[in-house]
């Protein structure tokens, strides 16, 4: 019996599961609360109830992977260590292109003469002396991104540069052509410097990963999730975390696909803070051409086309503005208030009674604060290390963190750098109050739902009668959020415009309500919904009734990321290319420089057997043994005068397999 350990570290959960692949049957699965800032907590805690539920002891496991959100987290959040950028050959305009200057912020760049043309010939020798000058005034950075013009065609520069950092600053250094092999300086600069910043926050969830594996005596290869679903050796996710954005969403779509067998479908994948949507076609999901995008930036990084909402169980329920007294779901997560009084019951069920008691309770009295930190920063100004300095002694009611109107916006500043957290009112606290769930303090979900419904809205009525009532118009408004989120990803899968506002438009809206009165209208979903995430069995049986489709919902849907971490395959590109040197003349361009032929097809072969070793070597050290090999060509001529000219041509050789199961 081969056993499989696949673990996924999400932004509220950790989930880990025990796989007999043999069997193709889940042997047992856990759960636990993510801990930060030390995450060998929820890690430990996640293997160690699996391994417990499943009887098995710890050298029956054969191969461990992980799956994460966090790298895609961090990205959103604008978290992540200080970085510098080496801009080799380029001007300080460029910066102002792909978003390259906004990632920055007010991270260093050294703009250092040098770089390539576009046929791998040098056009400006690389100015050393200044690098290393520069270099003297970056102490204290995490991490160096190197980008250097034309690198794909020559990474000559940006090799010479990168020994010349590490040698001066001993800090991991990021090169923009081991990321990506496509042009376009900025956006690869823009990857690179993506890269360098998330190093240190995936090297730590590695760390911390191998090192319970290490003390429970699990001495199995340990595997990391990419963002297409592909896996990838965990030394290789340490130089490369940037491959991991989309990691999660991309686990739970081969987990959707392993649990339900299903080829054609939309995978909606509810969590904590987010609903990530994705097209499953034939069996695989659909992978962005443009490269991932995460917030706003969009990266040379290939993933899962992977459209995000901010949704999720603990979004915030929010009261809009109006007569009627609205309500609206996200984006921003809380800790759902059932939560933190699990762990800090007398100081929750306290204030949520003093405020029960008052006619009218002020809109906080359901809110409040909590510190995030590990070490008490230092560059915090002295308004937010008042705040600091009263949650040290752990959580508050929110008016007793912020005691004057100046200190609020010094509290959302901490809240943006994830040094606090807030706790409120969710949709998992309204699932409490219906007994939908029940792992946490549903006593102290009602009292805050009840303090809520109190609450005079612009007619003057309260906003509703009591808990009960608020916990049904909040699941309600879950599933009209979470249809509105999949007609908006079908639309745009069809190519329409604006499909944000054809999601929402009011024919739609009386489409899904099969309006007919003079006029009869029928609108919904053409394929299936596979509903994932911990929560998704008590919500999505209403969204699949409104959207008139069938819902698959696994019972194994809550670990279908860690279920995915482990049933991929590894999958390594390799890729080069060849571009005319005028005629009969073809430059193969390869790491170590270009190589001018003669011969059209002795170029290609020679890039052909060089990439075949490259994806071959790079698999092996991922632990792959039995792989295959496929090679894809996008050739590019033009048609002058009856004659066929060859422009350029790009080859990619893939090579994939399952990685090597010990035992």
């Amino acid at each position: 019996m081969a056993i499989l350990l696949g673990i996924d570290t999400g932004g509220t959960y950790t989930d880990a599961v025990l796989l007999d692949d043999e069997a193709d049957a889940v042997v047992a699965r856990a759960k636990s609360l993510t801990t930060r800032p030390d995450l060998s907590g929820g890690i430990g805690a996640a293997v160690d109830a699996v391994l417990a539920q499943s009887g098995l002891t710890p050298d029956a496991v054969s191969l461990v992977s992980l799956s994460t959100t966090l790298a895609t987290n961090a990205l959103v959040e604008g978290q992540g260590g200080r970085v510098a950028l080496v801009f080799i050959g380029f001007e300080e305009s460029e910066l102002s292109r792909a978003d390259l200057k906004d990632a920055l912020g007010d991270d260093p760049v050294l703009f250092i003469a040098g770089g390539h043309g576009h046929s791998g010939a040098e056009v400006a020798p690389l100015d050393t002396a200044a690098l290393e000058n520069g270099l003297d005034a970056l102490a204290g950075v995490s991490g160096v991104a190197i980008a250097s013009r034309f690198a794909t065609r020559n990474p000559d520069h940006e090799a010479r540069a990168r020994g010349i950092v590490r040698a001066r600053l001993g800090v991991p250094v990021t090169c923009s052509h081991e990321l990506s092999q496509a042009l376009g300086g900025p956006k690869r600069a823009l990857t690179a410097v993506l890269n360098a910043r998330l190093i240190g926050l995936i090297d730590r969830l590695i760390t911390a990963t191998e090192a319970h594996l290490t003390a429970r005596g699990i001495a199995a290869r340990l595997m990391v999730v990419r963002g297409d679903g592909a896996l990838i050796s965990a030394d290789l996710a340490r130089e490369r975390p940037i491959e991991t954005i989309l990691s999660g969403p991309a686990a739970s779509i081969a987990g959707a696909q392993w649990l339900t067998g299903e080829q054609d479908a939309l995978v909606s994948d509810i969590g904590g803070t987010t609903t990530d949507i994705c097209l499953l076609r034939g069996g695989l999901p659909k992978i962005d051409p443009q490269g991932a995008k995460v917030g706003p930036y969009r990266t040379m990084v290939e993933a899962v086309a992977m459209r995000t909402f901010g949704l999720g169980g603990d979004s915030e329920v929010r009261v809009l503005d109006g007569l009627d007294g609205g309500l609206v779901l996200g984006p921003k997560r809380v800790m759902p208030v059932s939560l933190l009084a699990r762990d800090h019951g007398d100081l929750v069920h306290g204030a949520l009674d003093r405020a029960a008691a008052l006619e009218t309770p002020p809109e906080e009295a359901t809110r409040f604060v909590i510190g995030q930190w590990d070490a008490v920063p230092s560059d915090v100004d002295p308004r937010e290390a008042a705040v600091i300095d009263r949650l040290s002694a752990g959580p508050l009611r929110w008016a007793d963190a912020v005691q004057s109107r100046v200190e609020i916006p010094a509290l959302a500043r901490l809240v943006q750098r994830g040094l606090v957290l807030m706790s409120g009112i969710t949709p998992s606290d309204a699932s409490h109050v219906l007994g939908r769930l029940g792992d946490w303090d549903a006593d102290a979900a009602r009292k805050a739902l009840a303090l809520m419904a109190k609450r005079r809205i612009g007619s003057g009525d309260r906003l509703a009668p009591d808990a009960e009532t608020l916990a049904r118009r909040v699941i309600d408004r879950l599933t009209l959020q979470t249809s509105d989120a999949l007609l908006e990803a079908a639309f745009a899968e069809e190519g329409w415009d604006d499909p944000a506002g054809l999601a929402r438009h009011s024919l739609m809206r009386a489409g899904v309500n099969s309006h007919s009165d003079v006029v009869r209208i029928s609108a919904g979903l053409a394929l299936p919904v596979i509903g994932l995430g911990a929560s998704a069995r008590s919500y999505y049986g209403a969204v699949g009734k409104r959207l008139g489709c069938k819902t698959a919902l696994p019972e194994e849907g809550g670990v279908a990321n860690a279920i995915g971490a482990v049933v991929g395959q590894v999958v390594v590109h390799a890729e080069g290319t060849v571009t005319s040197g005028g005629e009969g003349a073809f430059r193969v361009h390869l790491t170590d420089g270009p190589q001018q032929f003669a011969d059209k097809a002795e170029a290609f072969d020679a890039l052909r057997a060089r990439l075949t070793d490259q994806a071959r070597s790079k698999a092996q050290a991922a632990g792959v043994e039995d792989m295959r090999l496929n090679e894809s060509l996008d050739l590019r001529e033009a048609q002058i005068e009856a004659q066929v000219m060859f422009i350029e041509a790009t080859m990619r050789i893939t090579a994939r397999g399952r990685p090597r199961i010990t035992g």
